[in-house]
């Protein structure tokens, strides 16, 4: 997954002025940290369940919310590489993690950290080496090879990865509204990515790319979800005290994010946004190529069949083409008090009402009957 010789060549020719625009991005990048530790000073800040850090190496940490003497199923929780994964614990009445808990499950969060300057990972990093060592440390605690997988956004297509890459390993794959299809009238960050140069270029002046200039590129792309729809959430939560406190949560949050590796901001970017590779079936990781074929488990998708930043067709064509012989598609209707919709399926009172036991009531219904190869005998 590395970019042609050439465009190499001319990254490192980069101007004295897009160094210059390299340092005032990452300077913003801390004026924006330093507005999220004013909110959290506020009161804002995340309300987290108590846990344990099972496992660390450069790029994770994985903390581990199993309570002592626990036997449930295992499940590893994998958020978007970008921002802090609190958003999966944000307080404890929308708290995935402890609905995850509630329903008997062994709960472990990937949390992604900061990657040393020496260092640049990449989609093969994230969506297979880093993922495998934390399935092995859950593995030696729990005595279970197997365990669910489930990924937000970005972090969804990081887990579909995994799961391609180890069906054996994996009980079943929970993806919410992870983009897994990249095409322009389905993708709103398609018709910019199309027009700018190969994204390795963009990596070589930055080294790693700041989370602001995501957050810029974000709202280019998609004013509307990213900026419009926010202020509409504020002022309808104005009047609902929970609501206007998971809204500031969120907004803390928003603002709680590190740079991104150049590699893995390459790799995104070129095989999966210009290229369209998963889907394909010709992503290439490690030397396999994987795509819906390649996905065995028992799936599980949520969308939100309103939003222009995950909509319908970057969700249901991978879907429906996966391998998986048990499928679970979900309409996620969106929820006030959320600041952004497209977490809404993480923080969201209707999504902890409705989505959330559907996916537990149907795990629990395909746990007699589903194999081991996914195919007949159960989940674990």
């Amino acid at each position: 997954m590395n970019a042609p010789d050439s465009v190499p060549a001319i990254a490192s020719a980069a101007s004295p002025f897009a160094a210059f625009g390299a340092t005032l991005l990452k300077n913003m990048d801390r004026s924006r940290q330093a507005r999220g530790k004013l909110l959290e000073r506020a009161g804002f800040g995340p309300q987290e369940t108590p846990s344990t850090v099972l496992h660390a190496e450069a790029g994770v940490s994985l903390r581990s919310n199993a309570p002592e003497g626990a036997d449930g199923p295992p499940v590893l929780l994998v958020p978007a590489p970008i921002k802090r994964s609190y958003i999966w614990d944000l307080a404890p009445e929308v708290s995935v993690v402890r609905a995850w808990l509630a329903r008997g499950y062994r709960v472990y969060l990937a949390e992604w950290t900061p990657v040393p300057d020496s260092e640049d990972f990449g989609l093969d990093d994230y969506g297979d080496r880093l993922l495998a060592a934390c399935q092995h440390a859950i593995a030696e605690e729990t005595g279970q090879e197997r365990l669910i997988v489930a990924g937000h956004s970005l972090g969804g297509i990081l887990a579909a990865i995994y799961s391609c890459l180890h069906p054996d390993q994996v009980a079943a794959t929970i993806l919410l509204e992870s983009p897994l299809h990249f095409e322009e009238k389905s993708c709103c960050f398609r018709p910019l990515v199309q027009a700018v140069p190969h994204a390795s270029q963009l990596a070589a002046t930055f080294r790693q790319v700041p989370g602001v200039f995501l957050n810029m590129m974000s709202a280019l792309a998609e004013p509307q979800a990213f900026q419009w729809e926010r202020m509409t959430d504020r002022y309808l939560s104005l009047g609902n005290p929970q609501a206007i406190a998971t809204h500031m949560r969120v907004e803390r949050w928003t603002h709680d994010e590190f740079a991104l590796p150049g590699r893995l901001f390459t790799d995104i970017v070129e095989s999966l946004y210009r290229r369209d590779l998963f889907l394909a079936g010709r992503l290439d990781i490690h030397g396999r190529q994987i795509g819906p074929a390649s996905l065995r488990a028992p799936l599980v998708s949520v969308v939100d069949p309103r939003s222009r930043v995950i909509p319908w067709d970057a969700v249901a064509p991978f879907h429906e083409a996966a391998a998986s012989c048990h499928k679970l598609l979900l309409r996620y209707g969106g929820d006030i008090g959320v600041n952004l919709q497209h977490v809404g399926v993480l923080v969201g009172s209707s999504a902890h009402a409705r989505i959330w036991p559907e996916i537990f009531d149907w795990l629990e219904a395909i746990g007699t009957n589903a194999a081991g190869d996914n195919r007949g005998k159960g989940l674990y």
